[in-house]
């Protein structure tokens, strides 16, 4: 079956290669949205209106981790975790359950990152005001985490609404090609035409005489009760809007459903003036350049500080919560090369700047490029896997994230989710989200979505 599909094995350098995929950017003109589609600067403007309690929410929890508090900083995706939520709905007039609500949007929406029991503003939550493409991102990661956020009903099997949730961007396309409101019986009629196509696909037709598996997939019947919920859960996040016995696409939810059918990147605009940035801003100027330019302009910048100081703000930059900053931190590291050395090696204590120093020190003792990921332990190359996802999840194109599934050390899609879901990096469920969204093998995104859901609720 697909989801037990092995993995290409390939040489340790698919880790390097995969960095330097997150920086290389189509040079072909990008498609031009269907005609009627708000401005950016509009989009941008709705998405903050979809997630203006969970702004909230993540700025309160940012607050208290400012304040010095000692338990845990933000009202808890565990719902026991009340004192949290009572102290949050009592300062932002919510109930508990709208903080609830907000908070696991905010999670899921890359504004808050949980690293052990404390929460951290994550890197959109301080780009929110200012940069309308992370706010479009942040709204997109939302948008495929939607069956997350509308719980599905409990009485249904789990294999019926899996096969749904993969039935949905058909459903999806229909409504984005109509322009207006559809019908709900002709989405009904679609969902279970694609819904048969599925079970077809993978030859899930039931014996003659045999009683089909319960957890195979969605009884005819049922499928009305499970559109409603897909429907209402779009609707949550802002995707589409419900009238009587019709769905209509929102700006957002079109223009969503559009850059997945182009498979394009919303990047963010290099700025101006890299030499004259902070290293923040200059790693994001270089961010859609090739490695060959990139490393100018990191000479360049460089040439215009003391290296310890330099050295200093680029290891701020990486310690920040976006993962494709902390790669480019560490490859203008290799720039500065012997100065950055007792730094780094200091770095290499930190569990998120690990897996990067120690390649940085082994590149840097003479070790080939090629044969660098070989210091790394298991943990650490799935720990580096997942922070790489983050960063093509983040900045690049959705083939990019399925085919970084080849630099991955393990042989088989199962035992990388294994390992995905032990390493606990803050960035797992996103990451294994965006590609499920991703990948074009049905049964292989269905298992993804699943380790997704069974990281985000605790399971195992």
């Amino acid at each position: 079956m697909a989801r037990n599909s092995r993995l290409r094995l390939v040489r340790p350098r698919a880790l390097a290669t995969a960095r330097r995929a997150v920086t290389t950017r189509r040079t072909r003109p990008a498609p031009r949205p269907p005609e009627g589609t708000p401005p950016r600067a509009e989009l941008a403007r709705q998405a903050r209106t979809v997630l203006a309690d969970a702004v909230r929410i993540a700025r309160w929890a940012a607050v208290e981790r400012g304040a010095g508090a000692t338990a845990p900083t933000g009202p808890e995706a565990d719902p026991d975790a009340v004192p949290a939520q009572e102290r949050a709905a009592a300062a932002l007039d919510l109930t508990p359950g709208q903080v609830r609500a907000g908070w696991d949007r905010a999670r899921l929406a890359g504004l808050v990152e949980l690293h052990g029991g404390t929460a951290r503003p994550g890197w959109r939550l301080h780009a929110w005001d200012r940069d309308d493409s992370a706010v479009l991102r942040g709204w997109v990661a939302l948008f495929d985490a939607w069956s997350l956020v509308h719980p599905a009903p409990e009485d249904v099997a789990p294999g019926a609404v899996a096969e749904v949730v993969e039935a949905v961007p058909q459903v999806l396309s229909l409504l984005q090609l109509s322009a207006g409101p559809v019908l709900v019986p002709a989405l009904l009629d679609l969902l279970q035409q694609r819904v048969e196509e599925l079970r077809e696909e993978r030859c899930e037709v039931p014996v003659q005489g045999h009683a089909p598996d319960a957890d195979a997939g969605p009884d005819p019947d049922g499928l009305p009760a499970l559109l409603d919920w897909a429907l209402e859960g779009l609707a949550a996040v802002g995707a589409l809007t419900l009238g009587e016995g019709q769905a209509t696409l929102t700006p957002l939810g079109n223009w969503a459903v559009w850059v997945k059918l182009e498979q394009i990147c919303v990047a963010a605009q290099s700025p101006a003036g890299n030499i004259e940035q902070s290293a923040e801003d200059m790693l994001r100027g270089c961010a859609r350049l090739t490695p060959g330019p990139a490393r100018d302009e990191y000479r360049a910048w460089l040439a215009a500080r003391t290296l310890s100081s330099a050295v200093t703000e680029l290891l701020a930059v990486a310690r920040g919560e976006d993962a494709l900053l902390r790669g480019l931190a560490f490859e203008a590291l290799r720039v500065v090369g012997a100065p950055a050395e007792a730094e780094v090696r200091a770095a290499a204590e930190e569990a998120s700047l690990r897996p990067y120093a120690l390649l940085w020190l082994a590149e840097y003792d003479g070790a080939d490029p090629d044969d660098a990921p070989d210091v790394l332990t298991r943990e650490e190359a799935t720990w580096l896997w997942v922070d790489t996802a983050a960063a093509v999840a983040d900045h690049g194109e959705s083939a990019l994230l399925v085919r970084h599934l080849d630099s991955a050390v393990q042989g088989t899609v199962p035992a990388l989710l294994d390992e995905v879901r032990a390493v606990g990096h803050p960035r797992t469920v996103q990451v294994l989200v965006a590609l499920a969204a991703a990948h074009p093998d049905p049964a292989l995104a269905k298992a993804v979505r699943r380790a997704a859901f069974q990281v985000h609720t605790g399971g195992a």
